[in-house]
């Protein structure tokens, strides 16, 4: 136990110093409940962390190919990463109040007198220019860090948005992987079906041969017919959903459905790949949707440290040099200079309660951010306990559904012998075929969700992981530590 704490002290004293990390001294202490192991997988192994292109465990050339290309294409991951630049672009703008501001001015000015009468005399008018050429300063001290805090929320957003940019990648690869799998699956149970139906056409001829010898009735070679024309009707659903996740497979990486082949094959040809969860500890630097939620805490609380210096006056330097001249050739005379210097401070005093409640409006929304952050960390565990349970399960129901299978296609041999010899009840020959029918389609389906079960993990563990040297170094430098 002790040798686990200070394996979670060594992980946050990493944290501790990249932007996003939620164990600052500035942000609230979220008290999490980290587990030393996974409920179900207590050991704490970590030979087979996910690799960096865990899709590459599957073993198959063509899910590689669709994964690398939608890396570079895929629309969503697009639109994230300009969301990124936006983010960078109001985090230098915020920025700039940080630094002062100056302005070259110059201008032209022409006015004319009228005329008029004084003590009987007159007077005629006449034209005067001044020219004027300056430079305005301005510059507000941040004593309070009213602008720093509101820069540190702004470069805070910036990096939830590469978090996030991050989650909708792992999301993306993910949604491949599996509409890669309904892809074979679907090509597995009509290539069954069309099996089942080559198997109950065969069985319709033998028993209509017998109807004409005289040796079984009508009523069986009904009761036969449906049997086939339930099987013949398998097959268009299994088309659509053959074409709808081809369609998906298209627009993950950005093509039209027309420019797209999936050759496909079978689940039979893909590898079962070996991964181990690792810490749970270590989910609070892999999982991009956690680092995104401990980015969004950060802007809140830089966000009620701005709201906190409303309070306090704001201190405002200006300046102006520059000169004025009524002639154009003395305009830089010595004799034709200015200057101004002000200093300015600005204490609220009554406002009807604006900035009270703008404060106690960011801080509430910090604590909703808080309360987010740990909720986002407790689905985090269960997530990859719930996967953990569905990849052992769903290999337990595999392997029992192969034995149903062996058991189903004997019995059915079996039958198909006895009508041969004409010996076997009708009854018994429909269940025999019906059983193998349905145990050979559930047997795709179990296939179907015992892989996307390690692709659910995969998904709940936060992707590929960096490899630890690599992953501390990049901490450092508040990149999100993981390849998705």
């Amino acid at each position: 136990m002790l040798a686990h704490g200070a394996r979670i002290g060594a992980i946050l004293a990493v944290l501790a110093p990249s932007a996003g990390c939620i164990v600052t001294a500035d942000l609230p202490d979220p008290a999490l409940d980290v587990p030393g192991a996974y409920k179900s997988d207590p050991s704490t192994r970590e030979d087979a962390a996910p690799a960096l292109d865990w899709w590459r465990a599957f073993k198959s050339s063509e899910l590689t190919v669709l994964m690398e290309e939608a890396q570079t294409v895929n629309l969503d991951i697009a639109a994230a990463t300009s969301r990124i630049l936006q983010a960078d672009a109001l985090a230098r703008q915020a920025g700039s109040a940080l630094l002062p501001s100056l302005t070259g001015n110059a201008s032209d000015t022409r006015s004319r007198s009228s005329s008029g009468f004084i003590n009987g005399s007159t007077f005629s008018s006449h034209d005067v220019t001044t020219y004027t050429t300056s430079l305005s300063a301005s510059y507000e001290i941040d004593f309070w860090s009213k602008n720093r805090d509101a820069l540190l929320a702004a470069e805070s957003t910036a990096n939830a948005n590469r978090f996030d940019r991050d989650t909708i990648a792992l999301t993306t690869f993910a949604s491949v992987a599996n509409a890669y799998f309904q892809v074979l699956a679907a090509q597995d149970r009509i290539a069954t079906a069309n099996r089942n139906i080559a198997s109950a056409q065969r069985i319709y001829d033998a028993i209509k041969a017998r109807v004409n010898a005289g040796t079984n009735s009508d009523l069986d070679l009904a009761q036969q017919a449906t049997v086939l024309a339930n099987q013949q009707a398998l097959v268009p659903p299994l088309r659509q959903t053959l074409a709808q996740n081809q369609n998906i497979l298209a627009t993950l990486v950005a093509r039209p459905p027309e420019s797209v082949r999936i050759t496909g094959g079978s689940l039979n040809a893909i590898a079962a790949p070996r991964v181990t969860p690792g810490l749970p500890s270590e989910l609070l630097i892999q999982r991009p949707d956690i680092r995104r939620q401990e980015q969004q805490l950060a802007t809140a609380t830089a966000n009620v440290g701005n709201a906190r210096a409303q309070f306090f006056p704001s201190i405002q330097l200006t300046g102006q040099g520059g000169y004025q001249s009524a002639a154009l050739a003395a305009l830089f005379m010595p004799q034709s200079g200015f200057y101004s210097l002000a200093v300015g401070l600005t204490q609220p005093i009554f406002d009807g309660g604006r900035i009270l409640a703008n404060f106690d409006l960011t801080k509430a929304q910090q604590d909703e951010l808080l309360q987010t952050y740990r909720k986002t960390v407790v689905s985090a565990f269960a997530d990859v306990d719930n996967a953990l349970v569905s990849i052992k399960q769903t290999a337990a129901r595999l392997r029992l559904q192969r034995i149903v299978v062996a058991s189903s296609r004997r019995a059915f041999e079996l039958s198909e012998r006895q009508l041969t010899a004409g010996t076997i009840d009708i009854v018994t020959l429909l269940n025999t075929q019906l059983t193998l029918f349905q145990a050979e389609d559930v047997l795709s389906q179990a296939q179907l969700a015992w892989l996307q079960s390690y692709v659910s993990l995969y998904q709940a563990l936060g992707g590929g992981w960096m490899p630890k040297t690599a992953n501390t170094e990049s901490l450092g430098t508040g990149s999100s530590g993981n390849a998705l």
